[in-house]
């Protein structure tokens, strides 16, 4: 079975990908994932013109680093010449991949007639995407939703010009802008894409297990899978359903010990990337969606007075010496019930 993807001269080894996400896939997550075996992990949506005028803030969002099988760098932007300029930067920094944002739903981009706005604009998004490809010797892809709304579906269209420009693989997020996260994603419309275009096409939306992969595969037709907000608290998965996209082993999701040390890894690593007390204050939602990922007694209270507690602590140490009380205080808890913890523990979030 084909267990990876080729994306312009980029041999990309493994059909799992991680998208982009803001405050999300910043350096020391991409570095963890790719520790824990993810072949692509995407940096944080880039503001173009931002990046060409090496913004810190920015330029700390592309920031490439040790240990990534791929650096791939994401723009979003509605300038031409701005996107070029990026284009030419991200590539300066050590872009292996640089993709466009045509698929944030998020009203402050869409608002700056950005993202998955370019969805409206599909002259202005084929300009962007000529921008870039001609300021780079890096293969360009984009990444979009199925068009702005159910009455404007223009998905395969937009691609079919794409790869026209040059553009060298095409994700696509099977809701519309107008759904936003809400509903289902729907794998057989990303379809139309691959059945339009030649280059790989990578289904995205909803994909939180192997099933969920399989079935989106086999719906969409598409090359790979892209991972969004089930990788929240597990940067482990996307290995997971890689290696049983291979060779149908699923993995078990890692034991208690281990994923007490994949947090703590977490946690001095931001806190070294960012200094104090940012690195602290950006790894916090992490730690949210680590204890409600956690194979503990599933008690919503607990979980959430958990979560509060921990967050109010401002120095690392304290939180490292916390956390491992808390985690360890759990694992005797679990121990020591009479209810057998197995079944809890495949349901807090088997692969």
């Amino acid at each position: 079975m084909r267990t990876g993807l080729q994306i312009g001269d980029v041999s990309v080894p493994g059909r799992v990908l991680m998208a982009p996400m803001t405050g999300i896939t910043d350096l020391p997550f991409r570095q963890l994932a790719s520790r824990l075996g993810a072949a692509y992990v995407a940096t944080e949506m880039v503001a173009a013109a931002e990046l060409a005028r090496a913004r810190p803030d920015v330029v700390r969002r592309a920031a490439v680093g040790k240990g990534l099988p791929l650096t791939v760098i994401q723009l979003v932007g509605r300038d031409p010449s701005a996107m070029a300029e990026g284009a030419r930067m991200a590539e300066a920094a050590g872009a292996d991949i640089i993709d466009l944002n045509f698929g944030c739903p998020a009203k402050e981009v869409t608002g700056a007639a950005c993202g998955s706005a370019l969805m409206r604009t599909p002259d202005l998004a084929c300009r962007l995407i000529e921008a870039a490809v001609q300021a780079t010797s890096r293969p360009v892809t984009v990444k979009m939703r199925l068009g702005w709304d159910d009455t404007s579906r223009n998905a395969a269209e937009l691609a079919r010009r794409a790869e026209g420009l040059g553009i060298c693989a095409v994700t696509v997020h099977g809701r519309t802008r107008k759904q936003f996260y809400t509903g289902v994603a729907d794998w057989l419309a990303v379809g139309e894409v691959k059945a339009a275009v030649a280059i790989p096409v990578i289904v995205n939306g909803d994909i939180l297990t192997v099933q969920d992969a399989r079935d989106a595969l086999a719906q969409s037709g598409a090359d790979g899978v892209m991972l969004g907000r089930g990788v929240y608290g597990r940067p482990w998965l996307a290995a997971h359903l890689e290696q049983a996209l291979a060779d149908g082993r699923v993995l078990d999701e890692p034991g208690r010990e281990d994923r007490l040390a994949i947090v703590i890894d977490h946690l001095r690593a931001s806190v070294a990337f960012y200094g104090l007390p940012l690195g602290l204050k950006m790894f916090r939602k992490h730690l949210g969606w680590y204890i409600e990922q956690a194979p503990w007694p599933a008690d919503p209270l607990d979980r959430r007075a958990a979560k509060a507690r921990l967050c109010r602590l401002d120095d690392p140490a304290g939180v490292e010496e916390a956390l491992t009380g808390l985690w360890r205080t759990q694992v005797d808890h679990i121990r020591n019930s009479v209810v057998d913890p197995e079944p809890q523990l495949a349901e807090a979030g088997g692969v």
